[in-house]
């Protein structure tokens, strides 16, 4: 009995062994007849290990569910596998709908690096000091920053203490840190463009915040167009992004003697658009008989342009969009912190819909 009882165990073990849930280079090394030194060498990609065997390598170690240990790469490469996110919550604006989008896309992008999120809060009015608790614990390998401002002082602190990082968005033109942006300069060029090229004359632009980066180069598109059509200077009115500012403003410039309110509005974004369309409801004005309306779109999924009604023109680009781009970008200087600064621009997509038409006769 005694012995039935050893060999139950022995093979019990065995099993265990087999089918535990994390396998070790070891265990990979004995499945291929290979190395403990060349299976490391082919995940870790060194070139002297051929293609054909890193592919079998790193197959075998898929079909065994292997797992670095996080520890002994910290000790050994000086990373922590973990990227920082620094969130500052806008008290007029706390709902942020494009906060979550941007949190899930980015996790997810990050997870196929084999990177992880740390997200954190700004509790105090210092930008700098949620950084510098991480950078100080070595906590983080590098960071994503988002909403840029003029002159952002988060990103002098990083350069200065060579913590590597990308910044969805960007302070200026010619900038010199890795990023992935939108041509926000063009948005406010095409969304004016197709609003004038329609017949109206009398358009006000609803901004964002007037220290934010994208709501300056949005501006400076709008002052373009306007330009170029040899008309005189409109006006941009900036606040936080929400419903509520575009209502308010809306009533007010929508309130006035038919022949000074706008024909037009453009938003810098759908969450506007609703404060504008809540108020022309409000006020008695049809869109787009008495009002044409065209919007930023972010492509968030709890407002969705195509949906208002009647439906919303807009220069789009997704939020998720910019997850990819952003985790391939912090990833490439991570891996190679003294070459280039990888930066990205992309080209938001213009759709008119039903809420954009000439101007008609009686309000021009």
């Amino acid at each position: 009995m005694q012995d039935i009882g050893g060999r139950l165990a022995a093979k019990f073990e065995t099993f265990v062994e087999k089918n535990r849930y994390v396998s070790t280079l070891k265990d990979i090394s004995q499945e291929l007849g290979l190395s403990v030194a060349t299976i490391s060498r082919a995940l870790n990609g060194f070139p002297e290990v051929n293609a054909r065997t890193r592919a079998k390598v790193e197959e075998t170690a898929k079909r065994l569910n292997y797992q670095p240990n996080r520890l002994a790469q910290k000790l050994k490469s000086g990373r922590s596998g973990q990227v920082g996110m620094i969130v500052r919550p806008d008290p007029k604006n706390p709902s942020d709908r494009g906060f979550v989008e941007i949190m899930l896309g980015l996790s997810q992008e990050l997870a196929r690096h084999d990177l992880d999120m740390v997200f954190q809060v700004q509790l105090d009015s210092n930008p700098l000091t949620a950084y510098q608790r991480l950078v100080g614990k070595n906590t983080v390998d590098g960071f994503i920053l988002n909403a840029p401002m003029q002159d952002d002082p988060r990103i002098a602190y990083l350069q200065e203490n060579h913590i590597p990082f990308v910044v969805h968005g960007r302070t200026g033109g010619a900038v010199d840190y890795p990023y992935f942006d939108i041509d926000n300069r063009r948005v406010g060029r095409d969304a004016t463009r197709l609003l004038l090229n329609l017949g109206h004359r009398r358009i006000v632009f609803l901004n964002g915040p007037q220290n934010r980066s994208f709501a300056v180069e949005r501006a400076a598109g709008f002052a373009d167009e306007i330009a170029a059509h040899d008309l005189p200077a409109q006006t941009v009115l900036y606040d936080d992004q929400s419903a509520d500012f575009g209502y308010r403003a809306s009533l007010q410039l929508l309130g006035s003697r038919k022949e000074a309110r706008p024909t037009a509005i453009f938003c810098s974004s759908t969450v506007l658009a609703e404060g504008v369309y809540r108020a022309a409801a409000d006020l008695g004005l049809t869109i787009p008989g008495q009002l044409s309306v065209i919007a930023h779109d972010d492509a968030v999924p709890q407002l969705r342009a195509e949906e208002f009604s009647p439906s919303l023109s807009v220069t789009r680009s997704p939020l998720r969009d910019a997850c990819a781009p952003l985790a391939r970008i912090l990833v490439e200087t991570l891996n190679n912190p003294n070459g280039d600064r990888p930066q990205e621009t992309a080209v938001a997509e213009l759709i008119p819909r039903r809420s954009t038409a000439a101007p008609s006769k009686e309000i021009e």
